[in-house]
């Protein structure tokens, strides 16, 4: 995808282009936090990021409706994503599963047929190699081996965890039903938001759970009541009870 130039004349639409991005994070997992963190304004369809050096530090997120863009650029612009403030603009350009909707997409095998310059053809195979790649490798080393939460040996999954008498409120929420490729990292941008919090800990050998922890019960109870039910995936809406200690 092209980059997008600067300033106000780019008309707002459904894809938001992101830059000042930590450029140490893995891309898959740079991806998957992205996912989370704008997933609560509405359905995504895509999000792109490349590992090429030109596209460094930089991603696309790819809504279905164009307020869910808008929504994210005016709420999101600034948050500290990986200890970086995010800059967001509306992007130029139209993303492939966009064009594919509206009957404008052309595929990239005949865009470089009229492409006389050697060096962007190399680049663009490139960039669609990497879109190709899927899974890293290295990343699915840590979490390809976890099974689905369907299998995982607890009784009854995850519903049976849910305390039959819930704990009083307290300053550390339980949360539950979450996708197996969940990382901390995920977790503290969506908690992060709110004021008091602490820290993530998840627990290992159990995926699927972790706590949050705020400075008092009046902050936790902010943060859960914010977040409760919101989806990290579209099949697994969070469950958030206080812990029990």
């Amino acid at each position: 995808m092209a980059e997008v130039t600067t300033g106000n004349e780019i008309p707002p639409n459904v894809t938001i282009y992101i830059n000042n991005l930590n450029e140490k994070i893995k891309l898959e997992e740079l991806k998957k936090s992205l996912h989370a963190v704008f997933s609560q304004f509405g359905k995504i369809l895509e999000v792109q990021a490349y590992k090429t050096l030109k596209h460094k530090g930089q991603a696309w997120v790819v809504f279905e409706g164009v307020s869910s863009a808008t929504n994210a650029l005016r709420q999101m612009q600034g948050f500290p994503f990986y200890d970086k403030p995010m800059r967001i603009q509306y992007a130029k350009t139209k993303s492939d599963v966009i064009a594919k909707g509206d009957g404008t997409f052309v595929p990239r095998e005949r865009r470089k047929r009229h492409d006389d310059k050697a060096g962007k053809k190399k680049k663009e195979q490139h960039d669609a190699n990497q879109a190709g790649m899927g899974l890293n490798p290295a990343y699915a080393g840590a979490y390809g081996a976890i099974p689905p939460l369907s299998q995982i040996p607890y009784p009854g999954g995850v519903k049976s965890m849910v305390p039959e008498a819930p704990a009083p409120p307290n300053n550390i929420l339980f949360v539950q039903n979450l996708p197996h490729e969940t990382t901390p990292m995920m977790l503290q941008m969506l908690f992060y938001q709110y004021p008091g919090f602490k820290e993530v800990r998840m627990v290992e050998t159990k995926p699927g759970i972790a706590f949050v922890e705020y400075g008092d019960e009046m902050q936790s109870t902010a943060a859960m009541q914010a977040l409760q039910g919101f989806k990290i995936t579209q099949q697994n809406p969070m469950l958030i009870t206080y812990a029990k200690k």
